[in-house]
């Protein structure tokens, strides 16, 4: 394994493998890995996928991972820690709101196996963007983080582009389903949005069919699912941000730091003052392969 050059706030890694080696899993905030060469099989959490040469996957903080290599592969992997949305100007948003997106990437993925990326225009970009990332960071070092951190946000913003056309349900054609998933995600600090009558009159469906059928999709009553995705949000702020609670109650509706606290510690199972001190995900939490 060579890492070819350790930044703050993130770090890039290029290897070369014909059997797989288990590498050591961080509590980073996510990190991408492209396929430039090779053939193979994918697993996280015991769910696998087919990888070849330009294949684009996503590997959220703590999340179980291998490859199964068939052919010699040439692996690049992009790791990306908080601190980079909390250093990393984008145009025309502040860092608060670059943190957001990037949370909402986070959180929002369906952490299944499979190529993120769905439009082969996009991949090309990709593709070219991470050789020359690789080629800054080994001819000029640190003499270029300024670019290659450029370099990377643009890569995120292609991420976040695919990723907000990929269905959340991912073994599910239903479309009506992937619509609202994506439409809940999108407006889940808005509550007036999110109530059933509300959804019922966006989507042109009777408030009881909505809700039977949000619980046959997803396996979960709706305002359970809203819960722990805000709760998800809540995980990733308590852990990479500097937000305080009432900031965080605030931003995502809940009544006042007491409901959050309460909430949290519901479906956490531990309160948040223990939740930090652990410093793990709990929502997001990691499985073994």
């Amino acid at each position: 394994m060579q890492v070819i050059e350790a930044y703050k706030p993130f770090e890039i890694q290029e290897i070369e493998l014909s059997h797989w080696q288990k590498r050591p899993v961080k509590n980073n905030f996510f990190e991408l890995v492209l396929i430039k060469e090779g053939r193979g099989t994918q697993c996280i959490n015991y769910n696998e996928y087919p990888y070849q040469k330009g294949s684009l996957f996503l590997l959220p903080p703590l999340k179980c991972h291998s490859f199964a290599i068939e052919q010699p592969s040439h692996f690049v992997f992009l790791k990306f820690t908080s601190t980079f949305f909390q250093t990393t100007a984008r145009d025309g948003m502040n860092q608060s709101e670059w943190f957001k997106e990037a949370a909402y990437i986070l959180s929002n993925y369906n952490q299944l196996p499979g190529d993120i990326i769905h439009s082969e225009l996009d991949r090309q970009h990709i593709y070219t963007l991470v050789d020359l990332v690789l080629k800054e960071t080994r001819n000029y070092g640190t003499g270029s983080t300024a670019l290659i951190k450029s370099l990377m946000t643009s890569i995120l913003e292609i991420l976040l582009r695919n990723i907000k056309q990929t269905a959340f349900v991912s073994n599910d054609q239903d479309e009506r389903i992937t619509r609202l998933l994506s439409y809940i995600n999108e407006h889940i600090s808005e509550p007036q949005l999110l109530k059933v009558e509300q959804l019922a009159k966006t989507f042109l469906l009777s408030p009881t069919y909505l809700s039977e059928f949000f619980r046959k999709k997803v396996n979960m009553p709706l305002r359970e699912y809203i819960i722990k995705a805000k709760l998800k949000l809540v995980e990733i702020r308590l852990l990479h941000s500097d937000y305080t609670l009432t900031e965080i109650a605030d931003e995502l509706s809940f009544t006042d730091v007491s409901h959050l606290s309460k909430t949290f510690k519901r479906y956490a199972g531990m309160s948040i003052r223990e939740f930090k001190k652990q410093g793990e995900y709990r929502l997001l939490k990691r499985s073994s392969c």
